[in-house]
């Protein structure tokens, strides 16, 4: 069992200050900095959907973000998941190559 007799019993601080002495900081509304005219104005879609697929086998790599954009830009305007506009692209590379 642990001996607690030498803690110590008071804290050296004192007592809290009284409720109308604290600071309201935490009351006041949060004000979020303006965004900078250096900002990127590159927004990530998120692109995942509810329907299956029946594809199994994960596939990870690593892209810039201009090429995210525009994969992702694709595959909400035609309204496919990103896999399918990757097949697309395979296979459009594949025929180029024949």
């Amino acid at each position: 069992m642990a001996d607690v007799s030498k803690l110590k019993k008071a804290s050296r601080l004192g007592p809290p200050p009284a409720a109308e002495e604290a600071s309201g900081n935490l009351a006041a509304p949060e004000i979020a900095p303006a965004p900078t005219a250096t900002a990127s104005p590159y927004r990530r879609r998120d692109m995942r959907s509810a329907r299956r697929t029946n594809r199994t086998l994960p596939f990870a790599t690593r892209v810039s973000p201009e090429f995210d954009e525009r994969i992702r830009a694709i595959a909400e305007r035609d309204g496919l998941l990103l896999v399918e506009v990757m097949e697309r692209a395979l296979d459009a590379y594949e025929a180029q190559r024949s």
